[in-house]
């Protein structure tokens, strides 16, 4: 089940490049492309659902354990010192791609990081690096 303008979708299906970094037979785990901090990754389940309101109870549960993991694997090896977990569900909440995920960001002692946040684009070998990091 997939959505064939969804660009989640088109990254579960390989048809977009993507720094993934953990993969299980129901999520996929990939680098946020503007990310807030160092190690910012996305957390998706493999079945295309739009949001928190939708989505159904098996694939919740493989996408919060699957941000669990992520979230162990970033204090252990980028070194952070906490790690948000963050969903947006709907406009009003920053949802901007219609399919469910979960935000795990890293935390830092003193990182600048101030939420609500604007997006901007990452620089793309940090993105590489982070990702290698966390493979």
């Amino acid at each position: 089940m997939s959505d064939p303008q969804c660009v989640f979708c088109k990254i579960v299906a390989g048809e977009l490049p993507a720094q993934i970094v953990a993969e299980d037979e129901r999520t996929v785990a990939f680098m946020d492309v503007s990310p807030w901090t160092r190690g910012h990754a996305l957390v998706v389940p493999r079945a295309h659902v739009r949001n928190l309101l939708e989505i159904g109870e098996q694939d919740l549960a493989a996408t919060v354990l699957a941000a669990q993991r992520l979230a162990r694997a970033v204090t252990e090896r980028l070194g952070a010192d906490g790690v948000n977990l963050l969903n947006a569900c709907g406009s009003a909440a920053w949802q901007t791609v219609w399919h469910f995920h979960m935000h795990v960001v890293p935390r830092y002692v003193n990182d600048p990081l101030r939420l609500p946040t604007t997006p901007r684009e990452g620089d793309p070998e940090e993105i590489a690096a982070a990702a290698a990091a966390l493979r």
